[in-house]
């Protein structure tokens, strides 16, 4: 097939182009390559896709509006992955307007250039932090999720609803993926992983947030690429039994589907944090802290609809995919 991965210099958007690359369909990445944080890592992502038989890359900006629609015009991808987006729970509380450009803004272009350009299925990245305060565990995309704590989160959770108009009034199938806690090779320097283990390694503190009450459902990211390729694969469709009476928040009359993709297995902070002591083989030096704002104590993913409809379990341990991680860390920095 030939698709559309948007955020192809990303950290799941690069290992979702390499997948898709391998199966030999064809990939048209775009990326922004914006400086959120180090570009030359985003730029180190895109240079091991450029060249490859398939692959061709175009930079822009997916807010810029007359830019995306034309790119869709000469394009027209057969299916779109969506995975760019203004990323972080804690940056949205200094910088609200690239999330609001970035995930709304840039989402509406996405899915007006999907409408328009006759694409068969829109596959796009949702969070698990729309389950914002919600404490049912484990979370179940049939849970109600109307209470954001974060504007990342409320962006992610517009992003669905303004998914499922599309669906509704067009009839583009489209599935919203929840991402649980992402980690492993070439991931995001902003996140947990990427800090603890740069800091582990340098002799310095790493900031222990919710005095390590922590626990996250952490999910490897082959786990979640393979998640990603499934679902594309599987085109969204309607559940002839959802009933307005009742209304099912993770299904719809319309080709409309919202599925988890995370271990379902959570892990507490402190045992995490273990995972890369022994990895790194040096001990950590935890400077303890609250709870942060628009921070969520506890995460855990029902895979229920996941593994039903798709027939697919995440499964890496993660004492395994800490391991991978920091392999890499080290041949990638040289330390």
């Amino acid at each position: 097939m030939k698709l559309l991965v948007t955020g192809a210099a990303g950290f799941i958007g690069f290992h979702t182009a390499r997948v898709l690359l391998d199966r030999g369909d064809e990939v048209i990445g775009i990326d922004d390559l914006n400086a959120y944080y180090d570009p030359s890592l985003k730029q180190a992502r895109l240079d091991r896709l450029q060249g490859r038989n398939g692959f061709r890359f175009i930079k822009v900006d997916i807010a810029d509006r007359a830019l995306m629609r034309n790119l869709f015009a000469e394009e027209k991808p057969e299916r779109v992955i969506h995975l760019a987006a203004q990323a972080g729970v804690r940056y949205s509380l200094e910088n609200p307007h690239a999330y609001i450009d970035a995930n709304i803004i840039g989402f509406t272009n996405i899915l007006e250039g999907c409408r328009h350009n006759g694409v068969g299925h829109l596959v796009y990245a949702s969070s698990s932090s729309v389950y914002g305060g919600n404490t049912s565990l484990p979370f179940s995309v049939h849970d109600n999720v109307d209470h954001p704590l974060s504007l990342y989160a409320a962006t992610k959770k517009a992003n669905e609803l303004m998914a499922h108009t599309y669906a509704h009034l067009y009839g583009l199938p489209v599935t919203g993926l929840r991402f649980f806690t992402v980690y492993g090779p070439w991931g995001r320097p902003d996140m947990s992983m990427f800090l603890f283990t740069q800091k582990i390694l340098a002799g310095q503190p790493i900031d222990v947030f919710n005095n390590g009450h922590h626990a996250r459902d952490f999910t490897y990211i082959d786990d979640i690429v393979e998640g990603v390729v499934r679902c594309v694969d599987r085109v969204a469709k309607p559940n002839p039994e959802w009933s307005g009476a009742e209304p099912d928040p993770g299904t719809s009359s319309a080709p409309y589907r919202l599925y988890n993709i995370g271990n379902h297995a959570p892990v507490q902070l402190l045992d995490y944090i273990a995972c890369i002591e022994k990895a790194t083989g040096k001990a950590a030096k935890k400077n303890f802290l609250p709870l942060q704002p628009g921070d969520v104590p506890e995460t855990y993913a029902n895979i229920d609809d996941l593994k039903a409809d798709i027939g697919f379990t995440p499964h890496t341990p993660i004492e395994d995919g800490v391991q991978r991680f920091v392999a890499w860390y080290r041949d990638y920095y040289g330390v």
